[in-house]
């Protein structure tokens, strides 16, 4: 089984650390400038972004687990609707984004806190980049799906590929030509239409006899949709209540100064590293759990929940234990001033405990998209963020900056408490 569940998890690993790479890339890119101010705006921009491709992250994780269930199943009708399906509300999503982009920018940064310079930086950085958006969210219909059709070989090699064509972008127009925020952005959308191109040549490559399933009634029909639609209602708002999360805790940190904005946002580069990572295993849950759950073989079931959690574990230590021995390092590649490095040491602790608290969260995610145990999934996320808030209100005025660090600690171990107690729920087949 472990054999199994590598074969998923490391092409999904190294798809989802090209991600965290690329925001460290940013993030160098940025603090070796003469400001700090330019660390702030990508991080209020990334902010708005995760408002914007994160809210429609239940595409992923809800075509993830449906199609893994109809691969279980042997159903290829019911995959290809799953796709097109994910591909129709995808490009809809992205284009009414599109049309909105104008009031989005204007209510983003209403509501976010920052200095006039920095969030003045962060909206020519929304303009460029939200020309992304079609295959930005295309290419979330096309990652669920390849993973639920078991093939974690093709997001890998998509995402390396578009990552690693937005660093070099990224690189190029700031370093050779000049560029700022305005060249990361212009690299990130031009790399996500690179893309989306690789994901349509992949699946006709090997998928399209899929084609000769299409058939738009049926992606159309009512009970089909009103199933995606519930499952993909109750991931979206657990999607939001991650959204909420981060999005509070980065205008929080603008609200106290830029430079412990610059201090937080480099330090939430180390959680995403490891949250990016422990995702591959996630991804590995949604796929294989999903299938054995479609074919009901509980055995198995029960057999790769258990190992996967023995896989979370060994890799949360080892990061805590990385970011205890190297934390100082990993600091100094993200700036070179003295007083955000100063400030993000203060801090550093809270990270080293992050990885052994949160593993078993990101585990559970996959488990429960696995069996489309969507609606506990939306209760124990909704918990564990009151808990967030709660927390930080209670905590702020005497602790500061560690309240916003002791409530993201509370926050994780609420989600992995709570998908532990209702697992027995989750699987209620088993």
């Amino acid at each position: 089984m472990n054999k199994y569940i590598l074969k998923l998890a490391l092409p999904n690993i190294l798809t989802n650390l090209t991600v965290p790479l690329l925001g460290m890339v940013d993030m160098h890119l940025m603090g070796y400038l003469d400001s700090a101010v330019y660390m702030g705006a990508i991080a209020l921009g990334g902010v708005i972004f995760n408002l914007v491709y994160w809210g429609f992250a239940f595409l992923r994780m809800s075509i993830s687990g449906i199609a893994a269930q109809e691969y279980g199943k042997k159903d290829s009708s019911g995959m290809a609707n799953t796709l097109f399906r994910g591909l129709l509300l995808a490009i809809g999503g992205a284009l009414l984004l599109l049309l909105l982009q104008t009031g989005i920018e204007k209510v983003s940064f209403l509501i976010l806190d920052g200095s006039p310079e920095v969030k003045n930086l962060a909206r020519e950085y929304f303009y460029i980049r939200i020309w992304a958006a079609p295959a930005a969210i295309s290419l979330m219909v096309f990652y669920g799906w390849f993973l639920g059709m078991q093939n974690a070989i093709y997001p890998m090699i998509i995402a390396v590929t578009v990552n690693i064509v937005n660093i070099l972008l990224s690189f190029l127009f700031v370093r050779s030509f000049e560029m700022k925020v305005d060249g990361v952005a212009l690299g990130s959308m031009i790399s996500q239409y690179f893309g989306l191109l690789m994901a349509v040549i992949f699946f006709l490559k090997k998928y399209k006899y899929i084609l000769n399933e299409f058939s738009f009634s049926a992606i159309i029909d009512g009970k089909g949709i009103k199933n995606f639609l519930n499952v993909s209602g109750d991931i979206f708002i657990r999607t939001a209540c991650i959204i909420l999360v981060f999005t509070f805790f980065t205008s929080e940190s603008a609200g106290f100064n830029d430079i412990i904005l610059a201090a937080n946002s480099a330090l939430l580069q180390f959680l995403f590293l490891f949250s990016y990572f422990l995702d591959g295993f996630a991804y590995a849950a949604e796929a294989l759990v999903g299938k054995f759950f479609g074919a009901k073989d509980y055995a198995n079931l029960k057999k790769v929940i258990r190992l996967l959690m023995f896989w979370g574990l060994g890799f949360g230590i080892l990061f805590s234990a990385l970011y205890y021995f190297a934390g100082d390092e990993l600091l100094v590649f993200f700036t070179k001033h003295e007083n955000v490095l100063t400030e993000g040491r203060k801090y550093l602790p809270w990270i080293i405990t992050l990885p052994l608290i949160s593993f078993a969260s990101y585990i559970w995610d996959g488990v429960y998209i696995g069996t489309t145990a969507s609606k506990l999934m939306k209760y124990t996320m909704l918990a564990a963020t009151f808990v967030f808030f709660i927390t930080y209100y209670l905590a702020g005025n005497t602790l500061h900056n560690h309240a916003l660090w002791l409530a993201m600690l509370l926050f994780s171990f609420m989600r992995s408490f709570l998908q532990f107690i209702f697992y027995p729920k989750a699987t209620k087949s088993v």
